[in-house]
Order: structure tokens, then sequence, then C-alpha cells
């Protein structure tokens, strides 16, 4: 039985630093993007270097 007055203290602080991480998380926009990276790895980097590069052709100079 005393157990539980550990337990119980450690418990709610476990639940309070998880808690702190996640708001932590969303502050610093780590769910922000949830798609991109997942979309990046298919995306071959070839294409996305002459896209980019056409783009730029494309581009009036001033």
């Amino acid at each position: 039985m005393d157990i539980i007055f550990l337990l119980i203290p450690l418990a709610l602080a476990l639940v309070a630093l998880v808690i702190w991480g996640f708001f932590w998380a969303v502050r610093r926009g780590q769910f922000e993007d949830l798609e991109g990276p997942g979309h990046s790895i298919l995306m071959d980097k070839d294409e996305e270097m002459d896209a980019s590069y056409k783009v730029r052709q494309n581009k009036p100079r001033h």
C-alpha cells in the first residue's frame, strides 16, 4: 500500500511531461505539414530539379 504514494505522483509527473511535450511540439510547428515528407520520398529529386529549372527559365527577367 505504501508504493501507491510513490506511483501516483510519478504517474502525474509523467502525464504532465507528456502534455508539456505535446504542446511544445505544437508550438514548434511539428504538426504543420503531415503529408509533405511522405510525398517527398516518392518524388524523384531529378524531376524536382527539372521542374524548378523550367520555372526559372519561364520567368521574365527585369
